[in-house]
Formats: structure tokens, sequence, C-alpha cells
């Protein structure tokens, strides 16, 4: 393909950075998957081992992937591509972030679906359609959603239409405004959200069931889900956090900026978990729904406690921000891969990866309804029930995300100078040397663990 001359943006502070790479991180993964994930796997012992293994495996991939985009500085594949050149490695490394952008692309096409489903329910709790449910009907409200292809595609477009329209804008017009805006908002919901849980009768029950472990609910398939988590979080093995750390200056303490980003990320996450547990346990509702916790469980609940009609919109408008900053982050990789190696400016480059993934995300719309009865791989057992979403999320999630971030820190800890990373990180000598250990060993031996159990199960 044809490259031009690319004058490479920045971020303008580091408060935009950190902004920016918190809002990336900051999606439907704290907000639906990590509390329903809790609820599922017994609550507080759950909630140990993620931040143990988010510090051991997240962390200090985090910082790899934001040291190769500065060092880089191109999109994921030629940043991989140059450095390797420069350690005299094989230009096969630039795979590994070719593979992230493709990840990013696979994601964000179902993933704005998913978005749709919370803009959807932003209708439903303005017309107060919540107050009119009970156990049965709240299903069928999400089963009748999911079973209308015109409604999905009409949601999974404005969503499209909405993130589009903020990458459009490049990095200072677009990422950094975003960013500035929207989490300030969220965490300003958020922290409405949870004052309003320690108003209800369960607030103590289900702080109690977040924060307080049990370790006789540990089970092997538990802590596999929690270091799969922690990776998943942190927008790791998308190219995003490299495509983000090609933006970034010298000047920028990559060590310490990640560890606030891993924090704030958690602490994000503990309290969406302060505001969701308190409401199902304060209306007899059962914690470990699954999936079904935001768009089954909390519904009923809104439907049936003073002010409901209200909160019920202040959430899924929190949600819809959550899954907003994330889905920015996920078409930066592609648009920056496309404004660099094609002629596209960055208009014609955001439009055009924009619409390519509103076009693959058609195939998760009618999986849910007109094509619900297709199993591309339906020959092999372990596939037969799968639906196209079904195998576009195990194909990210199981399989590339993992080889992408394992490649990555393996390429980091084992193929790069050790003098160089040590003068990249900028840390103390201390701080250095665990982080060289924990991504040459421990890191790698998490990741992979979490990529083979993944395909066993």
């Amino acid at each position: 393909m044809p490259q031009k001359s690319h004058t490479h943006a920045q971020w303008s502070s580091r408060l935009a950075f950190l902004l920016a790479a918190v809002g990336s991180s900051v999606g439907l993964g704290n907000i639906w998957k990590f509390p329903y994930m809790t609820g599922e796997s017994g609550g507080g012992a759950f909630v140990v081992v993620y931040l143990i293994c988010i510090a051991l495996v997240g962390l200090p991939i985090l910082m790899s992937e934001w040291l190769l985009g500065r060092l880089g500085q191109k999109n994921p594949m030629s940043s991989m591509q140059k450095i390797a050149g420069r350690m005299k490695r094989s230009q096969s490394w630039g795979l590994v972030g070719l593979a992230g952008i493709l990840g990013a692309y696979l994601i964000l096409s179902f993933y704005s679906v998913i978005g749709g489903w919370a803009l959807a329910y932003i209708k439903y709790a303005v017309t107060d359609t919540f107050s009119t449910l009970d156990g049965d009907s709240v299903g069928s409200l999400f089963g009748n959603l999911l079973g209308d292809p015109s409604t999905l595609l009409l949601w999974h477009s404005v969503f499209m239409i909405m993130t589009v329209g903020v990458v459009i804008g490049g990095v200072a017009g677009g990422l950094e405004r975003a960013a500035k805006t929207l989490m300030p908002a969220l965490v300003v919901l958020l922290v409405v959200m949870v004052g309003y849980a320690a108003t209800t009768d369960g607030f103590a029950e289900g702080v109690r069931y977040l924060l307080l472990p049990d370790f006789s609910k540990l089970t092997a398939q538990t802590i596999l889900a929690a270091m799969g988590h922690a990776f998943f979080t942190l927008s790791l093995g998308m190219g995003i956090m490299m495509a983000y750390g090609s933006y970034l200056s010298d000047d920028v303490n990559i060590g310490r900026t990640a560890v606030i980003v891993v924090f704030m990320d958690t602490i994000i996450a503990l309290m969406a978990g302060m505001a969701i547990f308190p409401i199902v346990f304060s209306n007899g509702l059962d914690a470990g729904a699954g999936p079904g916790l935001i768009f089954q469980t909390l519904p009923l609940a809104f439907g049936h406690m003073s002010g409901g009609w209200l909160f019920g919109i202040l959430f899924f408008v929190l949600l819809v921000f959550a899954a907003w900053t994330s889905s920015i982050s996920l078409l930066e990789p592609v648009v920056e891969w496309l404004e660099e190696k094609t002629s596209m400016n960055r208009k014609g480059a955001t439009i055009a990866a924009g619409l390519a993934t509103w076009a693959l995300g058609l195939a998760t719309v009618l999986s849910f309804n007109v094509w619900s009865d297709i199993h591309p791989l339906g020959i092999f057992d372990k596939f037969s029930g799968m639906t196209i979403f079904d195998l576009l999320d195990y194909a990210t999630s199981k399989v590339m995300l993992p080889l992408t971030g394992l490649a990555t820190i393996i390429f980091v800890g084992w193929f790069m100078q050790r003098d160089e990373l040590k003068s990249q990180l900028n840390v103390s000598s201390g701080a250095f040397s665990l982080w060289y250990v924990t991504s040459r060993f421990v890191a790698p031996i998490g990741v992979a663990v979490v990529f083979v159990f993944g395909l066993i199960n």
C-alpha cells in the first residue's frame, strides 16, 4: 500500500493522555462485566484474585505497550517493525501489532451492538417502561430487543456514528476533548449511583459481598476468570495502548502513569459493584445472574423502587458513556493504521474504518435473530452452538488478545535491551527490577495459562 509522510500527533498534556487512557480502560468491562463476574464467582474472593492479577499481569503489559508505542511513534504494526529492525530482529514481529489492530476492529464490530443495547435501555428508562415489568416480562423486554433486527440495527448505527464523530476530530479535537468531557461525567454519574445505593437497605450487605472475601468459594475457574478479566479490562492486546503510546512525549513517566490508570480502572470497577449489588440485594434479586445482571436484573429493581425511573436513566447513561469511551479507543488503532499506510487523511480514514466496522457489526445484529440458527463452525463439537457473534467473541477474547499480549510481553522482556527499558520507564532500580522479573516470567506465564485453559474450557 502507498505510504505518505506523516507528522505524528502528540497528546497536549499528561492529564489529557491520562484521561484518554483511563477512558479506554473504563468500559463495559467495568460497569457490566466486572459486577456480573464478581456475582458469578462468589464476591470478595474474586475481587482479591483480580487485584493480584491486575498488578502482576495487567500492569506489566500495559507499561510494555505504551513503551513500544512511544519508541515506535507509529501505528502498532509499524512500531513493532521499526523497533524490531533497530534490535536486528525479524520484521515478522510487526504481525503482533497487526493482530492487535485486527482484534480492535473485530471487537468494536460487536461492542457497538452492545453499546446500542444501552442506548435502547435509556429510552426504556425515559418512558418508564421498567415500572410495568415483572420477572417474566423483564426477560421478554431484552429478548424482544435482541429479536428485532431493525431496532438493533438502528441503535448499532447510532452508536457507531457517535464513535466516528469523536475519532474523526483527531487526537486533540477528538480523543482529548471526549476524554475531558466523558470521563468526569462518568465519574460524577457513578458517584451519584453509589450515593443512592448507600441509602438502600442492602448497602452494607452489598459492600460486604464485594469486599469481604470468602476464600472457600475460590475455584480454579474463578482464578482463571479473574486473570482473564484483569487482562481484558485494561484494553490490552488490542493495539489501543500501543496506539495511544505512539502519541506520548518522552517527558511522561510511563510507570507512574500506568499505576494511576490501573488504580482508577480498579476504583471505578469497585464503585460499579457498590452501585449495583446494594440495589440487587435490597430487591431480593440474584447477584449471580450472570450477563443478564445489567439488562434484566437491574431494570426489574429500577421498576420497583422509589425514583427508579430517574436512577434507571442515570445508570444507562453511565453505561453508554463507559461504552463510548472504550469504542473511541477501539477505533483509533484502525484509523491510525489507515492514515499512515494509505493516502487517506484523518477524515477519510475514520469514515472508512467506521463503515467497515459498522458493516461487520451487521453480522452480530443478525446473529441474535435472523441468523440465530447459523453456526459457521457447527461441524466441530466445541463450536456447534456458536453463532457469528459467539465466534467473534471467542476468537478475540480467547485467542487473539491473549496471544497478542503474550507476544508483546515476550518481545519486551526477552528481545529488548535491559538498559533501554530502564531508561524508557524511568523508575527506581528496585521498581524496575520488580517490573523486569514480572515481565519476563510472571506475566507471560499468567497469560499463557489463561490462553490454554480458555481453549480447553
